[in-house]
């Protein structure tokens, strides 16, 4: 099953703060969607700069695309 990871990147002083509020988001979106095998987290890079992410199935990656407007993506490898 190959997977892709949905950013969305933060910066400043309130960059971990938001991250972490997007991720309560993002989890929301995942359970009314009845989205499975997905993992949603931060990534601390430093204290002015953090990410969110979704990890979901590839098959759904061009619709959660258009829905929720990450930054950026990449190919999930664990």
């Amino acid at each position: 099953m190959e997977r892709i990871k949905l950013i969305w990147d933060f910066r400043g002083p309130t960059a971990i703060p938001t991250a972490k509020h997007h991720v309560i988001h993002l989890k929301e979106f995942v359970k009314a969607e009845g989205l499975q095998h997905t993992i949603c987290d931060i990534q601390k890079v430093s204290e002015m700069n953090c990410s969110a992410y979704l990890v979901v199935e590839k098959e759904h990656m061009d619709r959660l695309r258009e829905q929720l407007k990450p930054h950026r993506g990449q190919v999930f490898s664990d």
